[in-house]
């Protein structure tokens, strides 16, 4: 494999290396651990169907869009006000 230059600023690398450097690892193996463990958009949305068509098939939940919206809207506000205190 082949390796690519990324510029970023030195206190994000400095902050990386120091998380990388707690878990045991390189901050080149770190970064190649992040790669392979975090979501793209599209596997979220995919995994987000999965879900739910699990709840559907399991219980019936199958809310609509405008309920979706409103729910998320709702965790939003929850996770604002969790982050506040």
């Amino acid at each position: 494999m082949s390796d690519a230059n990324v510029r970023i600023p030195a206190e994000a690398r400095d902050r990386l290396a120091r998380i990388a450097s707690s878990e045991g690892m390189s901050l080149r193996g770190y970064l190649s651990h992040l790669a392979e463990t975090l979501l793209t958009p599209e596997e979220r949305m995919a995994r987000a169907e999965q879900a739910r068509a699990a709840l559907r098939e399991w219980n019936g939940y199958d809310p609509s869009v405008s309920e979706q919206a409103a729910l998320d809207a709702e965790l939003d506000r929850r996770l604002s006000e969790a982050g506040a205190r």
